[in-house]
């Protein structure tokens, strides 16, 4: 594939996407997905915002550190602060770049940044100059470009490239475009900027309209050559364009485009399953690539078709995006080695015999429990193991619940709290109903619960159910999730996870905040 033909993935489920409300991760959680990222063979995967806090700058030096095949990044307002601790955060990568932006539509530049235009622009070059001290793969993004003038556009964009930008992207930060309009927006720019030829354009695309895969493709057939994107369409607000959208439609679409991705697509359902595990945000079943049903066929007619012929009523292969690929089943008489090997496969290490004894333990009440264990059961043991071995508050010692016909459900928690067992019994509209008050009744957390949500991780009576709860304690959200083949289980694993997490310090500053 000759240059000019290859798209770009600039991948930002750990930065983008982790601004989703509630859906914030540890350092150990993105090196995680960094690592599916990599395997998926992701072109750039941008780590997080180093200044935003030490434990995001943690986090991007960890993924620095621990991919070796992809182009580690860090975001970076035009700030010389942020700049300076992206470059020290991304020291340890293979390759790095420093992205950094500012905004340039009239009402950002007024009303947030309070600049004249021509501060803008000279804070733009003096931040992508100083970017290059770190590294000369530098990216610039003028925030909010679909709603800034195409004029003053040029003259920053020509500016940056001037200044040694080698990637210029251009983001809908609203999802304000209709793809007709981002697209000519994209060829005026390569059209009218004089040194366009010195950069690659790339675009970040948000779905407030639900047109963020809409407007990417548009703007690589109008010559974009990276596009930003996250797994399952995570982000901020109603989400970032979808990876596995954007891929699929340009490799299913080659008689359109002129130009295909490298990416490894039989890893994306795997990659999809684990940055839903993590963040608590499940897939809906209709969604596109990576919903249960995207290949599932109820139609009579449909079903008659397939069997027939695929191509009748299926543009893709579920095999080519890793529907039922490297799919092994274990069960309790299943090893030691086994266990550890096929956890090698999903990408996960052990840091320490301890940590490897206590899944593997966890992998055999599980197998005493379900007949069969598939790679999304493993994948949910881990995430549950290493969520309650961070900063464990609260801890369930015991549950007990009553729910009988035209009886009021009750139940009774056992909770360990810095070391000493407390015990309250409540009644409720179900026995979750009544779980919850109980445990409210021992912590008194003064948290209101916004969601709650249950899926199954896989198929039959006996599978394991993923319950993800939401709660909001004065202003700060938090995602709990818990899975147990007991729903109820499940139910105050997940409630207990989002207490704890609530507890833990915030300090994190937005990526966007702050004047610039």
């Amino acid at each position: 594939m000759s240059n000019q033909d290859k798209l770009i993935i600039f991948d930002t489920t750990l930065r983008d996407g982790e601004q989703s409300p509630g859906a914030s991760m540890t350092s150990d959680e993105k090196v995680r997905i960094a690592k599916a990222l990599e395997r998926m063979k992701v072109d750039v995967i941008e780590a997080g915002f180093p200044i935003a806090s030490p434990g995001d700058f943690e986090a991007v030096h960890s993924v620095a550190e621990t991919i070796k095949d992809s182009i580690i990044c860090g975001l970076a307002r035009a700030l010389d602060k942020d700049i300076d601790r992206a470059g020290e955060a991304l020291k340890p990568a293979n390759a790095s770049r420093i992205h950094t932006f500012i905004a340039t539509s009239p009402i950002h530049m007024k009303m947030k940044l309070r600049m004249e235009p021509d501060q803008v622009v000279e804070q733009a070059v003096r931040a992508v100059k100083r970017a290059r001290q770190y590294t000369d793969d530098v990216e610039f993004s003028p925030e909010d470009a679909g709603r800034s003038d195409i004029d003053f556009l040029c003259r920053v964009l020509e500016a940056v490239i001037d200044a040694g930008a080698t990637t210029v992207n251009i983001p809908d930060t609203v999802g304000y475009n209709l793809p007709h309009q981002f697209g000519d927006l994209i060829k005026q720019l390569i059209e009218r900027v004089p040194n366009s030829d010195k950069a690659v354009f790339s675009v970040h695309c948000h779905n407030d309209l639900g047109l963020a895969v809409s407007n990417s493709l548009l703007a690589v057939l109008n010559g974009a050559r990276q596009v930003e994107c996250t797994i399952n369409g995570l982000g901020e607000r109603a989400g970032n364009a979808a990876l596995e959208e954007v891929v699929m439609a340009i490799r299913t679409r080659q008689d359109m485009f002129s130009c295909d991705t490298d990416l490894d697509a039989t890893q994306i359902v795997t990659c999809s399953r684990l940055v839903s595990n993590i963040t608590g945000f499940p897939v809906q079943p209709n969604k596109s690539i990576v919903g249960i049903n995207a290949f599932a066929h109820e139609s009579g007619i449909h079903q008659d078709g397939v069997l027939k012929s695929r191509e009748t009523y299926e543009i893709m292969r579920a095999e080519d995006v890793g529907w039922s690929a490297n799919r092994m089943v274990m069960g309790k008489h299943s090893g030691r080695n086994a266990f550890k090997t096929r956890m090698a496969e999903l990408g996960v290490e052990f840091s320490s015999e301890e940590d490897l004894n206590d899944a593997f333990a966890r992998f055999k009440a599980l197998a005493d429990k379900k007949h069969e264990i598939f790679d999304e059961d493993l994948q949910a043991l881990v995430t549950e193991s290493r969520l309650e071995s961070e900063n464990e508050v609260y801890k369930l010692v015991a549950l007990k619940v009553c729910s009988e016909t035209g009886e009021t459900p009750s139940s009774t928690i056992t909770l360990s709290m810095e070391g000493k067992e407390h015990s309250s019994s409540a009644t409720g509209g179900g026995p979750v109903d009544a779980s919850y008050k109980a445990i409210e009744a021992i912590v008194k957390s003064q948290t209101e619960l916004q969601l709650y949500s249950v899926n199954s991780i896989t198929s039959g009576t006996d599978s394991q159910g993923e319950v993800t709860v939401r709660l909001e304690q004065a202003g700060h959200i938090v995602n709990g999730q818990g899975s147990d083949t007991d729903i109820v289980v499940a139910s105050v694993k997940a409630y207990i996870n989002a207490l704890n997490k609530i507890t833990r310090p915030r300090d994190r500053e937005h990526p966007q905040s702050g004047d610039v």
